[in-house]
């Protein structure tokens, strides 16, 4: 037989591959193969064989599918896992968090916590995921020499906050550094007002301006919890959603975090405007904040994206276990066992998630062109077994220590379980040595 075209960089030959577009195709028996960082084959195993290839990999019992993409978080906040749990989202918020924000956050607590969040997600199969925290700068420098791909959401308030003293001066800096990672291959920058309880209107006003002017996304949690939608009924006469609305705020470059509360008005809203929602399943849980209405959401038509929120809400990063959580709840909360299912679950947590980040195009399936950001979960162990459907077993049975191996844009960022470009050890040791100082603190 005659050699096909430009040999591959590498080729993956997996059991299974699940490329999410098609929806709720397996291919079994396949090959990918990745060129300059990029999918540029898909086919047959025999087929794929007879391309020239400078690597080839052999997969057996593995499933081969597009990188997780985690799309809401607070990296650095990995610091603060389990310093103030079992506590509602006020509490939690104004009595622990922020007071210890304005105690310990700092340029090197973003540094350590953002790579201690990396290292977590790269290791849980994560490929892409939303940040929004304070020092974004530093954060996106971490993103770029970790090889993870992210998009970086600068965090708007209406008060003073770690590494800005207002408003003017935080959206200041997120025009600059929107304008210095325009070109960047793996980070894109998004406006992030934190809530609409903690951003007035003149400033929502001069986000939605500045995020036309930039076509940047915004990403904002929006009724995370029935208390919030009551206050604004008080102050505002009109629900949180309805007011961004009036605000001009809705539509494809939102992404509205939680939504744990949605009435007719609301779902017709966000039908209409095209906005996209981001459910993070285990922070409502935990905090008791309420249960976004998946189902109900997708069958109108709404994109639906899963997120972890930070380890101090969550408390882990583990975004295979937070789909399978989604899909569990999405059950329960519908009174119905279809709804959900395993290969919209994975959806959700991969093309869904690169749709409302608007990567969609670059990133979420594996589609020729598409860049080669690919995770590798082993179906062989004793738990797994026996497997009638890959994806059922992915989504119910496998935890996150079923990820091998991680690709982004072509870069392998985890080999047999094992970080590349990353201290596991020294960012255990850096973690330890701050849990010692603010837990010394903190008792």
């Amino acid at each position: 037989m005659p050699k096909l075209s430009a040999p591959l960089d590498l080729l993956l030959l997996p059991t299974w591959l699940v490329p999410v577009e098609p929806a709720g195709v397996v291919f079994k028996d396949y090959g990918l193969g990745i060129r300059d960082g990029k999918v540029a084959f898909i086919g047959p195993r025999d087929e794929a064989l007879r391309h020239d290839a400078g690597e080839i990999r052999e997969l057996p019992d593995c499933l081969l599918s597009p990188g997780l993409i985690n799309a809401h978080g607070h990296a650095a906040m990995s610091l603060f896992r389990g310093l103030a749990d079992d506590l509602p989202l006020m509490t939690w918020l104004e009595e622990h968090i922020w007071p210890a924000e304005g105690r310990w956050v700092d340029e090197d607590f973003v540094r350590d916590g953002t790579d201690l969040a990396i290292a977590e997600q790269i290791k849980g199969g994560i490929t892409c995921f939303s940040d929004m925290y304070f020092f974004p700068k530093i954060a996106s420098e971490r993103v770029h020499e970790s090889g993870i791909r992210a998009q970086i959401a600068i965090p708007l308030l209406d008060f003073p906050i770690p590494g800005a003293r207002n408003t003017d001066e935080a959206l200041h800096l997120g025009v600059e550094l929107f304008g210095d990672l325009r070109h960047h291959p793996r980070i894109t920058v998004a406006l992030g007002p934190h809530a609409p309880y903690t951003v007035n209107d003149e400033n929502l006003e001069k986000i939605r301006v500045i995020a036309e002017e930039l076509d940047a996304p915004v990403h904002m949690h929006i009724q995370e919890t029935a208390f919030e939608v009551q206050q604004s009924l008080e102050q505002h006469g009109e629900r949180p959603l309805a007011r961004l609305a009036r605000l001009g705020m809705l539509g494809p470059r939102l992404q509205a975090v939680h939504m744990t509360q949605v009435s007719d008005e609301d779902l017709a809203l966000l039908v209409e405007s095209n906005t996209s929602v981001v459910h993070c399943p285990e922070s409502n849980l935990k905090l008791a904040s309420g249960f976004c209405p998946v189902e109900r959401l997708w069958q109108a038509g709404v994109n639906v994206a899963v997120g972890t929120d930070g380890a101090a809400s969550n408390n882990d990063l583990d975004l295979l276990g937070e789909t399978r959580t989604a899909a569990l709840l999405a059950k329960a909360v519908a009174g119905s066992a279809t709804a959900l299912d395993a290969h919209r679950a994975l959806r959700m947590a991969t093309l869904n998630g690169a749709r409302a980040l608007g990567l969609e195009a670059i990133t979420g399936s594996l589609e020729l062109g598409k860049a080669a950001d690919l995770t590798v979960f082993d179906l062989s162990g004793l738990a797994q077994q026996p497997v009638y459907d890959p994806v059922s077993q992915l989504i119910y049975a496998c935890g996150r220590d079923c990820v091998k191996h991680v690709w982004v844009n072509g870069k392998q960022l985890l080999d047999e379980r094992r970080l590349t470009r990353l201290d596991e050890q020294a960012l255990n040791a850096t973690a330890r040595a701050w849990g010692q100082r603010i837990g010394g603190h903190h008792e």
